[in-house]
Formats: structure tokens, sequence, C-alpha cells
């Protein structure tokens, strides 16, 4: 897969919302600045940003999770990477203007300041970073694999390609421990029984996997994807697995698409301090033609091909 400079920077970007839609998810959405806007104009899925979260508040001691009661005071000292599952690009007279919509999860001392984020707040940006996902020419099936908080840069994606590439078909698996952990919004008792309404706005047919079984199929999303591959004819020539999430399910997805001949591309996720490709925090061990080298994750990726990974798992 190529690997081309991005051009990023750093800009002022306006809180316009900061909804809470499930016990630790939360959808942020950002106004960017003339300069954001101008870099953020052509972005494509997989990319991602970092936010400067050093200098917000922590929200009420009511509104921070039981689990980080006292941990959350920590001092934040490095930017943290976001992925976006939406971008919307408008235009007028007065220039270019984008908004970008961005879901975490409150796990730590930062996600935790960010729920004190309210509209017409503003927050450091540097951006946009990183390599995202590669759609050839001919494709004719996306099917997209997203596991957990994995989800958005494949929300996004999925968008994407009903915009710019409308003639590909384009099929959603998502995957969590619980329905709980699905940062979507679930309906129940439609036509066609559980549905992501994220990805029903935009025409994409969603299957749903919880280990649990608390919502759709029972048990891991490959297993629910090796089982969907098996029963339907696809033409591997033009066809590609689009994955994001937990490593040891982006491993399984990878196996999976060798197993039936396609191509695949993951997201991999490492701890990037810098995002830009100092720190050297975020290696990717991946395979060439004689030996392993690294790359990586924040520079190199986070996209990469599936067949070329060195999983932590195996």
């Amino acid at each position: 897969m190529p690997i081309k400079e991005v051009q990023k920077g750093l800009f002022e970007a306006e809180v316009l919302s900061n909804q809470q839609i499930r016990r630790c998810f939360y959808r942020l959405n950002l106004q960017f600045d003339a300069l954001g806007s101008h870099l953020f104009e052509h972005v494509i899925p997989g990319q991602f940003l970092e936010l400067d979260l050093s200098l917000l508040p922590l929200p009420p001691a009511a509104g921070i999770p039981e689990e980080l009661q006292e941990t959350a005071a920590r001092p934040i000292l490095l930017r943290r990477p976001f992925s976006f599952s939406d971008v919307v690009v408008s235009h007028n007279k007065s220039g270019t203007y984008v908004k970008v919509e961005i879901i975490y999860c409150v796990l730590g001392p930062a996600t935790v300041r960010m729920t004190s984020l309210r509209a017409r707040d503003r927050i450091n940006v540097l951006g946009p970073l990183g390599n995202g996902f590669s759609i050839p020419e001919n494709l004719s099936m996306a099917i997209l694999a997203a596991g957990g908080m994995g989800s958005p840069p494949i929300l996004h994606l999925a968008s994407y390609l009903k915009q710019h590439h409308p003639a590909a078909q384009v099929i959603s698996f998502v995957g969590a421990r619980t329905c709980e952990d699905l940062p979507f919004t679930i309906r129940i008792g439609n036509i066609k029984g559980l549905a992501l309404e994220e990805f029903e706005m935009l025409q994409v047919p969603s299957q749903i996997s919880t280990d649990d079984g608390s919502a759709g199929f029972r048990g891991f999303l490959t297993d629910n994807l090796r089982r969907w591959l098996g029963a339907n004819k696809i033409n591997s020539d033009s066809a590609v697995i689009y994955a994001c999430g937990p490593e040891a399910m982006l491993a399984a997805t990878a196996k999976l698409a060798d197993d039936f001949s396609l191509a695949c591309q993951v997201s991999m996720e490492r701890m990037m301090a810098c995002g830009i490709g100092l720190c050297q925090s975020c290696a990717v061990e991946v395979r060439n033609a004689e030996q392993s080298q690294y790359r990586l994750c924040c520079k190199d990726g986070p996209v990469f091909d599936a067949k070329k990974v060195v999983f932590l798992t195996q």
C-alpha cells in the first residue's frame, strides 16, 4: 500500500455538541476554523487527529464513573488520538467549512475531562494524521468489520463509500462484548429485526454480534462473518474487507480473509505519544519479502495490508 506524506497542522476547533449516547460513550461534534477546514477538506476514512485535553476541567464528581474516581485527577501530559465517525464538508462564498464527529469512550483521566466540553468551547487540534483506507477503482463489494471502539472509522468509511463509490455494495459487521458496549443506536422490533440506525441511515445493512448474545449473533464478529462468507458467493477480485477493532479480532479477520482469498485492510491501534512519528513508540511489525521490519502506526498507518502485519496475538 503506498505511503504518502499527509499535510497536517495545528488549529482550533469549536465544540458544536457533546452528547452522551450510552453509559460510557459520547458523540462530540466539532467545527474547524479556516486552517483546519482547509487541511481536512480531503481527509479520508482511517486517518485521525489528536486533541490537547490538558487544560480541560474535571466534570462534577457525580459525572465521574466510579472506577475512575481515584485516577481522574491525574495530569494530562500528552495529546490523545481519535478517529472520526463522520466528516461533513460544505462550501459557500466565504470559503470551505468542515465539521467532524468523534465517538469516544470514557476510559481514563483524559476522556473523562472530555465529557465537560460544552457548545462554543474551543479545543486545540493536530491533524489530519496517518494514512487511511485505500479503495480500488474496481471495488464491487466492501465488507466492513467494526469491533467495539473500532467502529468510528468504519462508520466514516461507510458514508464515504456511499458518497464516492455508489456502485459498490457495502455491508457492515459490528461486534462487541455486550449490547451496552456497542457505540451505536440499536433499534429493536423493526421489520428486519435488529438494526443500527447509524448504518441504516446510510442504507448499509448491518449484522450485530455480541459475545454474550445480548444483541444479534451470539459469538465473535469474525465467527458471524465467516458464516456469512461461506453462505455467499463473493468476487474475490473486486471485494475488500476493511476492519478496525481489538488486535485479536483483526488477526482473526486477516485469517478468514486469507481463507477466502479476499484483500483485507486493517486499522491498527498503538499508544501514540506524538502522532507524527517522532517518539517511535507505536511500532507495528510487518513482513517484507525477506524479513520482518517495523513501521510506525501513526505515520505509516494506522491502516495496513492485513497480509503484511505480524499481529501481537500470533
